[in-house]
């Protein structure tokens, strides 16, 4: 029986462009929702842009526009970048809709109905020249921890330090200039505390949540969950709250909300829309990153207890993007827009490259330029792409392009790649994307070997059948390969059904050969990576950061660059802190090839498995302690997270640890069983 699913991705805020970091996400998502098609169940991808709060107030108040007039362009920007990445949504909507607005006042007044909402005075900053309480965005001054000038009222972006308004020092309005007052203003509260035990029970039930999420949602369960302030004084960017004067919703109350009025404007049919958020009927799944996992996994789900919905049934949740091994820089040029990426670059090869390094878990997902180079150019091009392009091109040209039956060889081969095909779904269905693309790659190593070993562009000069025999055999084993792969690829997928003459390549039709038929003409799939093009987007991201900062650009203080400038350093009396030493990433791995390196007297090329980390790459010196044979199949000890390094002899992406000098060098093993990427604690 097929499933009824309706996944959301987090909604993007409408005060900036969408970047690479919001496509990661927004990847995933389409990944696992394409998967879903594909396999037959009806599925349905909604998000919205987030267009409520303060920041939205301000970057209109300087663009001398009105908000509702910025959030509707910047909507139609965050559209176009994320839908060039292939991401596609049955609805793209907004939170400043008539549904977002009826939902968030019924949600309201619901749990304020059943005693789960409660008022009282607190304090806050007001400005007397503009007459009205100021939110912590309003609010500037100096840093009360390093002293850093300008800063806003709720965190220093040199330090990173969270602070209230109150410790600011030499505070000051933003719009005025005028120095803040303290006065008693009633706020609403939500009594979060009344569903932890619903909450807790929801959390640990099934494969609701990851592993790390899960351990991250407990820290707060332990610590006690406190009362949730939802509401601000105006003037505000938002939804006015029933029964109060110049009250208004906080913006996190609002924005996952925006996930089923995005849902209703789409599906139209209320009672469709109860099969997900009331009924049960369907299944409800969130794509987050690990910064909001607060208000999905605590305060979301227990609005929706409180208010007679349904609490999500998934909250899956994934690291943060980093570039070459460090968090994404605009002074030097890492911290892309999709528009610049999609500008220089072939998008298909982000989502690639992507599906190569994303796992189940909420480790951050890095991306190296130099492996993305490598990754695409080999595995995508190299291995998979070219398989289809050595078999259809002027060979199938010479045979009138007619395709012949499969033989026992054939039909061999072919099963063996249909066999993997439990493993791939488990996998996708698991977000294990990293396992999905070693499965087809490995497969289609297999592939290449068969067309290698019979040389179809030589065996047509002396039989004609025998060439469209292996012709036949290699495309049927793209049609599979390229069926696995075509949640991730879904513009090399089209192009392979229009080669095939077929209507799609879905896993319901995974087992229907391809045999006796004219295929149609060869498009080209996708071509190499050009490094020069990575250089000029680098580039023209640096570019812009300088002519829109100049004064950061010379080297003054700012989050980004004061972060870029600290070193790793061991105190006087020669000791870390746990910090520092939690940065290293230690995982068991196991050593699935190794080879000589040649022209290197020390060197060995070894591939090692860190399980859902993938295979890295390793020059290690070890030669004169080890073979290359003897070091197959040996679980040693890895540092997984360090930054890959071009050598002479190609990308080392991670390190072994030995002891001892030259001939005496002894790698690290476990003492006891363990499996690929497990971590060493």
């Amino acid at each position: 029986m097929s499933k009824h699913i309706l996944v959301t991705s987090a909604l993007p805020y409408a005060n900036g462009s969408i970047h690479l970091g919001h496509i990661l996400e927004a990847v995933q998502t389409d990944i696992w929702v394409r998967f879903q098609k594909l396999i037959g169940n009806e599925c349905y991808f909604f998000c919205a842009d987030d267009t409520h709060g303060t920041p939205i107030m301000i970057a209109a108040k300087k663009a001398g526009k009105t908000p509702e007039s910025m959030i509707e362009e910047v909507q139609k920007e965050h559209y176009q970048d994320l839908t060039s990445f292939g991401v596609e949504y049955d609805n793209y909507y907004t939170t400043n809709s008539e549904e977002n607005r009826k939902f968030s006042e019924s949600i309201y007044l619901t749990l304020k109905k059943n005693g789960h909402i409660v008022s009282r005075n607190i304090e806050q900053s007001y400005c007397e020249h503009d007459k009205m309480f100021l939110p912590d965005r309003f609010i500037k001054g100096t840093c009360p921890k390093c002293g850093a000038k300008d800063q806003y009222g709720d965190s220093c972006e040199v330090c990173g330090t969270s602070y209230s308004p109150k410790d600011l020092k030499e505070s000051y309005c933003s719009i005025c200039g005028t120095t803040p007052v303290l006065k008693e203003s009633k706020h609403l509260f939500f009594k979060l505390q009344d569903f932890q035990n619903q909450l807790k029970t929801w959390m640990e039930e099934g494969n609701r949540l990851n592993e790390g999420a899960q351990k991250k949602l407990q820290e707060w369960f332990t610590s006690g969950l406190q009362e949730w302030d939802i509401s601000r004084d105006g003037p505000y960017f938002g939804f006015a709250i029933p029964e109060e004067e110049n009250k208004y919703f906080y913006v996190w109350l609002d924005a996952p909300i925006g996930y089923m009025a995005s849902s209703l404007n789409f599906l139209k049919d209320e009672k469709k829309f109860n099969e997900f958020w009331k009924d049960g009927k369907g299944e409800i799944v969130h794509f987050i990153g690990k910064d909001i996992l607060y208000f999905h996994g605590l305060f979301w789900p227990a609005m929706l207890m409180g208010s007679g919905y349904k609490a999500p049934s998934q909250l899956n949740v994934h690291g943060f993007l980093t570039v070459n091994g460090e968090k994404m820089s605009k002074s030097r040029g890492t911290f892309i827009n999709a528009s610049t990426f999609a500008k220089y670059l072939d998008v298909e090869h982000f989502r690639f490259y992507m599906a190569c390094r994303l796992g189940s878990g909420m480790e951050d997902v890095d991306i190296s330029f130099d492996d993305f180079v490598s990754r695409v150019n080999s595995d995508l091009i190299g291995n998979l792409v070219n398989l289809v392009s050595r078999v259809s091109t002027s060979i199938l040209d010479k045979m009138d392009r007619k395709l012949g039956s499969l033989s026992i060889e054939g039909k061999s081969l072919v099963t063996e790649l249909l066999n993997k095909e439990v493993e791939i779904r488990e996998a996708y269905e698991s977000r294990n994307y990293s396992k999905v693309m070693r499965e087809i790659t490995g497969l289609g190593d297999k592939v290449n070997k068969y067309v290698n070993d019979y040389a179809p562009w030589n065996l047509i000069k002396t039989d004609v059948e025998k060439a469209r025999e292996v012709v036949t055999t290699s495309l049927n084993c793209a049609k599979i390969l390229f069926t696995y792969l075509a949640p991730v690829t879904p513009k090399i997928a089209k192009a392979m059904t229009e080669l095939f003459q077929i209507p799609g390549l879905n896993f319901l039709n995974l087992t229907e050969t391809i045999e006796n038929k004219v295929l149609g003409p060869y498009q080209m799939l996708s071509k190499r990576v050009e490094e020069k093009n990575i250089t000029l987007m680098i580039a023209e991201t640096k570019e812009s950061f300088e002519k829109s900062n100049p004064n950061q650009a010379k080297g003054e203080p700012t989050k980004s660059n004061t972060n870029e400038t600290k070193t790793a350093s061991v105190s006087e009396d020669g000791y870390i802190t746990i910090d520092e030493l939690s940065k290293v990433e230690l995982r068991v791995g196991l050593i699935k090839e190794a080879n000589p390196v040649e022209g290197a007297d020390k060197l060995l090329f070894v591939k090692v498995d860190l399980g859902e980390k993938g295979i890295k790459n390793v020059f290690a010196g070890i030669k004169a302690s080890y073979t290359a044979e003897e070091l197959v199949g040996k679980k040693v000890v890895v540092v997984a997270n360090l930054k890959p390094r071009q050598m002479k002899f190609g990308l080392s992406e991670a390190m072994l640890l030995a002891s001892g000098k030259d001939k005496t060098l002894s790698l690290f093993v476990p003492d006891r069983d363990a499996n690929p990427g497990d971590l060493l604690k």
